[in-house]
């Protein structure tokens, strides 16, 4: 008997077993689908593939499955969700990332708006590869791109009305009809975008606006359950050569990985109908050749192939027609084809090569070029600009030089369907120039204001190397044409003027007119300028000197009020300032510093050193008796000996000073010398303190 342990055992053994087996399951659901989708992807039905990856990719980043949705969306145009998954995979697989999706992940980038980010991905490649000329050829096609794009619109374009929800595109004319490429509403589904097949369609060109409900089968022989596309028809529309998968006879051909390619057909118009359909010589079951297209004189056809020779994955060849026989096709070069795709082509009747390039530098994936054919030679291509090229592909373009207009198509956002027609009316030459700007001005007197003549006037690059020179005229003018973005010196000089000079940097914007104006200065101004400069200096120093007398006097004044305040010894003398001391004697005939004369210099010295600034004349006077030399002398002794004992004290020499009067300044008048008492000439004899400086 089991028991309840056991029966419990048992039953979380179930759901163990239950939950490997839904794991299990699902692993082997997810392995079933990744088989599937790698074999739609490896068949180019990639629409197919698409939602299979998107379900796989919830639990699988692998760098197989990411790159293979990443690629299907690229190749079914859906760009915005190409760029995510290219990204992701830079990310996260850079080691992994070729050259191809570099390549495809710029084209993503440039779709959705990111040219700068683009253009910097690609300069980065060529960089890390050192290629430093390849650089310089890269820039040189973005400025060349920038020369274009400021053309504008060089056309004016119109979404026909024939458009469907679907592809329609290839447009030609024949007659007064428009023959063009559209899915047919009743055939299979073309795994690669989800459309019916293509057939060949006709409409009269004035029901064109009538829409597609007029349009009819362009041939019921012509027209197949496979792709017709992209006919070119002889001028006597006789002869049609189109575009068609490797199918005749009722029989589809297909390469050893089971892919139809495309293959050129003619066909010949008798009795009403297309008869002699016949896949032409240089098709093969394991390439494409596609898109034909006759030169003027009929004698030639070019067309695009992925043959053996080719140098990216397709190329524009042309063979040779004689007598309905074909040369070997000649691939037309590098200057025409790249390492990417060249497809599409069409020769307007002035012999011009019109073709869309996504290898070429352009503005979007696939883009429109032209090259004009010299002595047998098809020059390097010229992007044909705005608004046939866009960010997204461009291409089928067809144009009548003498009327200037035709088609082209285009799977632009704000079309109908995947792909569009558009017509086009050419309103622009394609006349390519360098962003310019120009550098104009007057030279004038900088006095008169007048305009100078005869004013050398020289225009330097950025490395002083002289450009250009002009002499003024009578109205001081000059222009110069310079390069945008670059930077300038504009000198200008004449005879008996100084020199002057302008320094300029131009912007991006085109056709700018920069201002260099500049006055020069006559020499003769300067002098004149110079004198009347230093006659101003002259007073502006007097004025200042005697402004810093007054305020020297002022302080003075002051520094003198607060010392009279503070010092009681100090004392006015009418316009002197005097230490007031006791007597100073010296024996007679004598004039060393007496002992008891010592503290009441010492006062002074003390006064001295409690202003620093203060400076003292020491003056020394006798009576009047005695000889008048012998008194000066023995003054000047007497104030000299008492100079010293000041220095000796600390006081600095260049504060005291001593001077001898002798009898010469009295403060008793004693003449004659008898009519003065003992007491008025011992008045007369002392030794002064005088404050020269506070």
């Amino acid at each position: 008997m089991t028991s309840l342990q056991d029966f419990f055992k048992m039953g979380t053994m179930k759901k163990i077993v239950y939950t490997l087996i839904v794991i299990l399951s699902l692993q082997n659901g997810n392995a079933q689908d990744l088989k599937k989708a790698n074999a739609y992807f490896e068949r180019t039905f990639y629409s197919e593939a698409i939602p299979l990856y998107e379900n796989i990719i919830k639990d699988n980043h692998s760098f197989e499955v990411v790159s293979n949705l990443a690629n299907a969306y690229y190749y079914t145009n859906d760009l915005k969700n190409a760029e995510r998954w290219y990204r992701f995979l830079l990310k996260n697989y850079s080691a992994d990332f070729g050259e191809d999706y570099y390549f495809r992940y710029m084209h993503s980038l440039k779709a959705i708006g990111k040219y700068e980010e683009a253009n910097a991905l690609i300069r980065s490649r060529i960089d890390l590869n050192g290629k430093t000329d390849e650089v310089a050829a890269f820039d040189k096609q973005l400025a060349i791109l920038e020369n274009i794009a400021a053309l504008g619109n060089r056309f004016e374009i119109k979404n026909l009305e024939i458009n469907t929800k679907n592809s329609d595109f290839g447009a030609v004319r024949r007659g007064s009809d428009l023959i063009y490429s559209s899915p047919r509403k009743d055939s299979k589904v073309y795994k690669w975008n989800n459309e019916n097949y293509l057939d060949l369609h006709i409409i009269p060109i004035e029901n064109v606006k009538k829409g597609d409900s007029i349009a009819k089968d362009f041939s019921n022989s012509i027209n197949t359950k496979m792709h017709e596309s992209n006919a070119v028809f002889t001028k006597d529309g006789k002869k049609m050569y189109f575009t068609r998968n490797n199918f005749n006879n009722g029989k589809k051909g297909k390469d050893q990985k089971k892919v139809s390619h495309l293959q050129i057909f003619s066909a010949e118009f008798e009795d009403g109908e297309w008869k002699n359909i016949k896949s032409l010589p240089f098709n093969s079951d394991d390439y494409s050749t596609e898109h034909p297209a006759l030169s003027p004189d009929e004698q030639t056809l070019y067309f695009a192939s992925d043959m053996p020779g080719s140098k990216g994955s397709f190329d524009i060849f042309s063979v040779d027609i004689n007598e309905g026989k074909f040369s070997t096709p000649v691939n037309l070069g590098s200057d025409i084809n790249t390492i990417h795709k060249e497809q599409f082509p069409f020769i307007s009747k002035d012999g011009k090569l019109y073709f869309s390039s996504d290898g070429h530098v352009g503005f979007g994936s696939l883009d429109v070029f032209v090259s004009a054919k010299n002595n047998g030679e098809f020059s390097k291509p010229i992007n044909v600009g705005f608004p046939v090229n866009s960010e997204y592909d461009d291409f089928a373009f067809t144009i009548d030089p003498d009327t200037k207009e035709g088609y082209f198509s285009s799977n632009r956002t704000g079309g109908k369907g995947n792909d569009d027609i558009y017509q086009i009316n050419e309103i622009k030459p394609l006349v390519i120039e360098d962003c310019k700007q120009l550098i104009s001005g007057v030279i004038t007197d900088e006095i008169t204001k007048l305009p100078l003549e005869g004013a050398l006037v020289v225009l330097q690059n950025s490395e002083k190397i002289e450009i250009q020179r002009k002499i003024t005229a009578a109205d001081g003018k000059f222009l110069f044409d310079a390069a945008c973005e670059s930077a300038y010196t504009v000198l200008a000089s004449k005879e008996k003027y100084t020199d002057n000079s302008r320094s300029l940097k131009l912007s991006k914007e085109r056709n700018k007119n920069n201002d260099a104006s500049m006055p020069l200065k006559s020499v003769a101004a300067i002098k004149q300028e110079q004198e009347i400069a230093l006659q101003q200096k002259k007073k502006d120093d007097e004025v200042a000197k005697q402004k810093e007398k007054e305020l020297a006097e002022v302080n003075k004044k002051k520094r003198i009020e607060k010392l009279l305040a503070d010092e009681k010894d100090v004392v006015r003398d009418k316009d002197r300032l005097l230490i007031k001391t006791e007597p100073i004697y010296f024996d007679y005939d004598l004039w060393y510093i007496r002992k008891e004369s010592k503290p009441i210099l010492n006062k002074v010295i003390a006064l001295m050193k409690k202003y620093p600034d203060m400076v003292v004349e020491i003056g020394s006077h006798t009576d009047v008796r005695g000889n008048n030399k012998y008194n000066l002398d023995l003054s000047d002794k007497r104030a000299a000996s008492t100079r010293e004992y000041f220095i000796e004290q600390g006081i600095p020499n260049s504060r005291i000073f001593s001077r001898g009067y002798g009898e010469t300044v009295q403060i008793v008048k004693c003449i004659p010398e008898e009519s003065c008492s003992e007491e008025q000439h011992e008045l007369n004899r002392r030794s002064e303190f005088v404050i020269k400086g506070i």
